[in-house]
């Protein structure tokens, strides 16, 4: 590029403008190849779990593993170890991306972080509500339907290739991470158990101090890791998920140089891609692993028929309704404005991708239900309606571009 036709800030911009789309061309690229991992790790356990090495697997999951610091010891299933530990630092690279794309990315100005946003509580809102009007009784499980797996949904996009817009992804991508933040939220708030408030002055305390290092803009990890690991342990005994702890630790990494637009070397980026293969490669499919090994008995799922028929009904009709409404009703009201080139039969397909819940609605019905049988039988409606979802969202990908 010839600077003689360019201003150093006209320069900047457009290098900016290449990064960006740089960084979104690579993080669907990676999001897309573990999508593939996951659905394969996914079938797997399934058929692991329903093989004559099923007794195997499950006695390695219930296993306890433990670790001493001195005289005192600290032991959890091997399962507990994937959802609680590995998981926290799954949220913590979800926390990353979330601060980032709130501070540099399509969140970081109102006109565009709106549409995605409106998109996303739609695609939240809707489902939880269909669920809870299915099951007053068993109202934990509002959360199973609101979550879309990022991975998969981008895996399919990345299949479909030049049939997709660059627009339409990363429409995807944002949408997804709100959706997102609002998991977080609603795990945080409404699947936490009895607070013990000693360890919750003590992660105050924690964070206090995690606070006052990004205040003074401490720029080494290592004393944010530290801390962080003192987080979690608090977060874990208070009875907040401990995931939380991560998407915490996240909000306080800096991402502010001296020379505040170039973020490449800020410790926030730093961390993000140190973690993210690691996240994306090794935590979620051990994760799948050990969480999508169910025994396929459907008479748990006819005994358990109406909140499989409310995550099912919530993730395939509530996600692309309540993308759909929602972004329409704001685009007519002015409220926000839908991408150009972005058409409204592609909004509704990938409505119906966000209805791809996999890992995440499979993470939260392990928080919602506390019977194995209905965990069980809930994965299985999990499965079949995040499948459905795919293919309808697929051909109407499809139809639509031969209309076009």
């Amino acid at each position: 590029m010839n600077n003689k036709f360019f201003g150093s800030r006209q320069l900047q911009q457009i290098l900016k403008v290449k990064e960006k789309y740089e960084f979104i061309k690579n993080f669907i690229s990676v999001e897309t190849l573990s999508g593939f991992i996951l659905f394969t790790v996914t079938v797997f356990a399934v058929i692991i779990a329903n093989s004559s090495y099923s007794d195997f697997y499950f006695d390695i999951l219930k296993s306890l593993i433990s670790i001493g610091f001195g005289e005192s010891s600290f032991s959890m299933s091997t399962l507990h170890w994937i959802n609680d530990v590995l998981m926290a630092i799954f949220f913590l690279v979800v926390g990353l991306e979330i601060k980032r794309d709130m501070l540099v990315g399509e969140l970081s100005s109102v006109k565009k972080a709106s549409f995605p946003i409106i998109a996303a509580i739609g695609g939240m809102i809707i489902p939880a509500a269909i669920y809870l009007s299915l099951n007053k009784e068993y109202p934990t499980g509002f959360g199973v339907p609101m979550a879309t797996d990022i991975a998969f949904a981008l895996g399919i996009l990345l299949l479909l290739g030049n049939r997709v817009s660059m627009s339409l992804k990363l429409f995807l991508v944002t949408l997804a991470v709100v959706d997102d933040l609002g998991a977080i939220i609603v795990v945080a708030i409404f699947y936490t158990s009895e607070i013990n408030y000693l360890f919750f002055i003590h992660a105050g305390i924690t964070y206090l101090l995690l606070l006052l290092l990004n205040y003074f803009n401490v720029k080494k990890l290592l004393p944010y890791l530290v801390l962080g690991i003192f987080l979690w342990i608090f977060v874990h005994k208070i009875g907040i998920h401990s995931t939380i702890a991560g998407v915490l630790l996240a909000f306080t990494i800096p991402l502010k140089q001296k020379n505040e637009t170039d973020t490449n070397n800020a410790p926030l980026v730093k961390l993000e891609h140190a973690l993210h293969n690691f996240s994306a490669f090794l935590i979620m499919p051990l994760f799948a692993l050990a969480n999508a090994g169910v025994i396929i008995d459907f008479s748990s799922v006819i005994e358990h028929k109406q909140i499989v028929l409310g995550v099912a009904l919530g993730l395939v009709i509530g996600k692309p309704i309540g993308i759909f409404l929602f972004t329409y009703l704001a685009n007519s009201l002015k409220i926000a404005t839908k991408p150009a080139n972005v058409t409204w039969s592609e909004i509704v397909a990938v409505g119906f991708l966000g209805g791809i819940g996999f890992t995440m609605s499979i993470f939260i019905s392990h928080l919602a239900f506390s019977d194995p049988s209905i965990v069980s039988a809930v994965k299985i409606g999990i499965f079949a309606s995040s499948i459905t979802a795919a293919i309808i969202g697929v051909i109407l990908i499809l139809s639509n571009k031969k209309r076009v």
